[in-house]
């Protein structure tokens, strides 16, 4: 017994210093590439058109979409599709083109051309757009009036083909928005920059925002590539990757208002992206292991109490609660700060969600059970009449 509480402490301390290493490089990149000065808007402007997939009535949709048509930015068009004409969003978004003639309209996508929703409704909007450069949105962000000047900026050096950025809840107002936004915004975003140095780029884009120019889409072979995926945006950045052009992450970090996710919500959301990414990053997945050190330096105090493991403990958490308040202000969420007594449940949870990632292909997305395999390529299941 004694042997076997030996080895496992020697295993917490060992996770425990290799996880304390992740949150001072995760925490030195963010205060890096945050700290960097913003490229330059293009100049001329390129035209642009947004493309818009919408299904139901996110938390402040209005206020989300009216955004995006009052851009500082001189030519552009914002196109929204739906698949289902009885749609709630349907009336608002009519009352939002109505308001913004010049800027809006929205399109009726009635075939439904893979699994994936969201790229079978943007593979029927992209025909109707009419410029070079093409910006593919979620229907649940909320941006400011520089927001196309600055995610289009890094596409003055003609060998970055795609650009990205992150997303957090600026403000999130219920239990489920904010363990939503502090994985987002201490976890998910400073992992991007440790896969972004360990690869010598990103090779992977992130969902709420890709921006492409058409060629690169149409070398990469257009949205049809991902319509049976998931991880759409993941495909589309690694695909562009492989064809030789560069992805970048912007600097701009997208306010997503999750004042909808309750918990439970928001624990199976995460539990979809983990699984999401395993199909799309294979072994790679298993390197969190090393990103929980919290939860370990914890377990082994408890274990083995001793001046030692509280001083690990003690400085793996300081390393920790440091980097997160870091993270938390260069993202502009300083509203975030308040939750941080959320933290070591956070951490706690991230491991369970984790773990549960580890096996299983099956995620529930947008009211349908689908399987996912290898590379994200989606499976429908279909369920009898009994349910099963």
């Amino acid at each position: 017994m004694t042997l076997v509480l030996h080895s496992l402490g020697v295993l917490l301390g060992l996770l425990s210093l290799a996880s304390g290493g992740f949150y001072l490089v995760a925490g030195l990149l963010t205060l890096r590439f945050f700290s960097k000065s913003r490229p330059q808007p293009l100049d001329p402007a390129p035209a642009i058109s947004v493309l818009v997939p919408v299904c139901g009535l996110d938390a402040g949709a209005w206020q989300n979409w009216s955004s995006l048509c009052q851009q500082d930015y001189p030519n552009y068009e914002v196109i929204f599709g739906v698949q289902d004409l009885s749609d709630p969003a349907l009336p608002v978004l009519k009352d939002l083109c109505q308001t913004f003639p010049e800027r809006a309209r929205w399109y009726f996508c009635d075939e439904i051309r893979g699994i994936n929703r969201k790229m079978s409704n943007l593979s029927q909007m992209l025909p109707h757009a009419h410029h070079e450069v093409i910006v593919l949105a979620d229907s649940d962000v909320r941006v400011t009036p520089g927001y196309l000047r600055q995610i289009t900026a890094p596409l003055a050096d003609p060998r970055i083909g795609v650009v990205t950025c992150g997303y957090v809840d600026h403000s999130p107002k219920r239990l489920g928005a904010a363990f939503l936004a502090m994985g987002r915004c201490i976890d998910f975003i400073p992992s991007v920059l440790i896969a972004r140095f360990l690869d010598g780029g990103l090779r992977f884009a992130i969902g709420p925002t890709v921006v492409l120019r058409r060629e690169v889409l149409e070398t990469i072979g257009g949205l049809e590539i991902a319509l049976n995926r998931i991880g759409d945006d993941y495909r589309l950045g690694y695909t562009a990757w492989e064809a030789g052009y560069r992805v970048e992450l912007s600097t701009y970090v997208l306010d997503n208002d999750c004042s909808d996710e309750s918990l439970l919500k928001a624990v199976e959301r995460e539990l979809r992206w983990c699984r999401t990414i395993r199909s799309n990053r294979g072994k790679q997945y298993f390197g969190m292991v090393f990103t929980f050190g919290t939860v370990y330096s914890a377990l082994l105090w408890g274990l083995l109490p001793s001046v030692w493991t509280l001083t690990l403990c003690l400085a793996v958490q300081g390393i920790r609660w440091l980097q997160a308040i870091v993270s938390m202000i260069l993202m502009g969420t300083p509203r975030l700060l308040l939750w941080l007594w959320l933290l070591p449940l956070r951490d706690v949870m991230s491991l369970v969600i984790w773990l549960l990632g580890c096996f299983g292909n099956r995620i529930y997305w947008r009211g349908r059970w689908l399987q996912v395999h290898r590379h994200g390529q989606l499976q429908e299941i279909i369920k009898n009449s009994q349910g099963e």
